[in-house]
């Protein structure tokens, strides 16, 4: 069963007075983001660290890598992949993954985990956005990953069409008692992926294919150096920045992200996606099981499925 759009809008009208809607095709509002691919150097040191520190459990393991998913469900949210000796992702940045974000289920969750992290010595770091409230680690390889929970929906700020959006210092101990007595004991049942966020080489060949072939909204375009993107209204799918701009993009030899998926409700709206991709003069992967492969300038790869 697919799970709730978490950026589906209750009013339609309200939804259509913001952010800027995709020229031609248009994302559902039920688009959501899938499974996360990762590469890594050594898959035992990934997996100690996806189960201790952030509490995945291994959902499936053959020889093509393992898959990571919560408590109660056997759906895999993230995917690693293993290639021994992959170069460590630079601190200074490079194309392709800043951080890709797990959406927890509630606000007593992210309370949970920073005493958990707190316990074990795990550091991160921590940001109030407005939206939401985040945490922020690296793996062993250097990825980036975001935790983070949403606040509601209500609660959200616009200017004019433009949703606000901040990074301003999280209130830590208001987010622990939210997390009242109970331990942390893995990722709760809910928990999946939020959003992926992109290290690009330019914010408007960025916009030129995510915005106007596969068809997101702008949602944010005024925060310095990036630009937030999502479908039916919700604060944001896909983050882009040039924050590393000059840096060559990720590749094989690299601890790196191989591919998202971005998950439709339906094959036509896969098919319409593809569509406006390749009649924008993207190139397209088609595979066997009905899911498209499409890459971004840089040679990103997001996964069209049908959900």
């Amino acid at each position: 069963m697919s799970p709730e759009p978490i950026g589906a809008a209750g009013n339609t009208a309200e939804a259509e007075d913001r952010g800027v809607a995709a020229p031609r095709f248009r994302l559902p509002p039920a688009t959501h983001i899938g499974v996360v691919r990762l590469q890594v150097a050594d898959m035992a040191r990934s997996l100690a660290y996806y189960e201790r520190v952030l509490g995945f459990r291994v959902v499936r393991r053959d020889d093509s890598g393992a898959a990571l998913g919560a408590a109660g469900s056997d759906a895999p949210i993230l995917e690693l992949r293993e290639r021994p000796g992959a170069r460590p992702h630079p601190r200074r940045g490079q194309l392709g993954l800043f951080h890709f974000a797990i959406l927890l289920p509630d606000r007593a969750s992210l309370g949970r985990l920073v005493s958990h992290l707190s316990e074990i010595g795990a550091y991160a770091g921590m940001s109030d956005h407005l939206v939401s409230e985040a945490l922020y680690l690296t793996d062993p390889d250097g990825l980036g990953i975001e935790v983070y929970a949403d606040r509601p929906r209500a609660d959200w700020r616009y200017a004019g069409r433009e949703l606000q959006m901040a990074t301003i210092p999280l209130n830590v101990q208001d987010v622990v008692a939210a997390g009242g007595t109970e331990r942390w004991t893995g990722m709760p049942n809910g928990t999946r992926i939020g959003h992926v966020h992109l290290h690009v080489g330019d914010l408007e060949k960025a916009a030129a294919f995510y915005h106007e072939a596969l068809g997101f909204d702008k949602v944010v375009w005024s925060y310095p150096g990036a630009l937030f993107l999502s479908a039916g209204g919700y604060h944001h799918h896909l983050g882009t920045n040039t924050w590393a701009a000059g840096a060559q993009p990720a590749t094989d030899e690299d601890a790196r992200l191989v591919e998202w998926e971005l998950v439709m409700p339906d094959a036509a709206s896969v098919s319409a996606a593809a569509a406006s991709v390749e009649a924008a003069g993207g190139t397209l992967e088609r595979s066997k099981d009905g899911t498209i492969l499409a890459r971004d300038p840089w040679g990103t790869a997001v996964r069209l499925v049908r959900g």
